[in-house]
């Protein structure tokens, strides 16, 4: 490949070259469309050198491509994304050394090894990705990426006014680590007891812990919503492909939530 100086392109001698945007599509990054126009913005790189224009051919074998600074592979296997609604008492590890107990592996059928994003304790129940997009999932789960996860909460009471702004203060310590501000709000139409609640870190059963510091006991409880992914009407146990315009929210959402 080389740079001509008249026009600043990018253009590529190998017959097997293909265009930019096919090869983030095909990498996972995001639909064709989404694709062109995050080469627009100047979010992408050919060896070093940032595109703007379309109609750049690379080489996937020589060239090395990166999105936002990190670097991008074509898997051979196409790279896959799910949203599953995992029900109560199913792991979310993709296994169970102690008693076999049912993962959410076991509710998806695909052909790909796929793995969750992230955790969602064993009572607990609701939205939760798998992917085998290793590059994706490494930067959603990383600690200096600040993603909402929204989780629609029953208490065993209705919560006080006073808890409810201790609560949302975010003045508690989890293992030894104070935990930081939260969206706390109830849900009026749902009925008594019930919360919305809004995390950007994720602290190992965080929302359990502090319900039990306040000294309340949570009965129910949901995540509705990671990042701008949300769950919508699908059923416990149910799962389905993410579309390419989600795909494309995700990598937005990365970029957009750095601390």
């Amino acid at each position: 490949m080389r740079k001509t100086e008249n026009t600043g392109e990018i253009l590529a001698k190998q017959t097997d070259a293909i265009r930019l945007q096919k090869y983030l599509a095909q990498a996972g990054v995001a639909s064709r469309r989404a694709s062109e126009k995050i080469i627009q913005e100047g979010r992408v790189k050919v060896n070093g050198q940032t595109v703007v224009k379309m109609g750049v051919k690379i080489d996937p074998r020589k060239d090395k491509v990166s999105v936002d600074g990190a670097l991008i592979t074509r898997s051979e296997k196409p790279l896959v994304y799910i949203l599953l609604n995992k029900p109560r008492y199913v792991l979310s590890t993709t296994s169970d050394d102690l008693v076999e107990r049912k993962t959410v592996l076991d509710l998806v059928d695909v052909e790909e090894r796929v793995f969750p994003v992230g955790r969602l304790d064993f009572m607990s129940e609701g939205l939760i990705l798998l992917t085998n997009d290793g590059a994706i999932t490494q930067k959603l789960t990383h600690p200096s990426f600040a993603h909402e996860r929204e989780y629609e909460v029953l208490l065993d009471k209705k919560l006080s006014r006073s808890a409810m702004r201790r609560w949302r203060e975010g003045d508690f310590e989890i293992d030894g680590k104070r935990v930081g501000p939260m969206q706390v709000e109830p849900l009026v139409s749902t009925g008594p007891g019930w919360l919305r609640i809004i995390l950007t870190e994720g602290r190992k059963r965080q929302i359990r812990e502090i319900a039990e510091q306040l000294d309340y006991s949570v009965i129910t409880l949901i995540r509705v919503r990671f990042g701008p992914i949300k769950l919508g009407k699908l059923k416990p146990g149910a799962w389905r492909a993410l579309s390419p315009r989600e795909v494309d929210m995700l990598w937005r959402s990365v970029k957009n939530s750095r601390r």
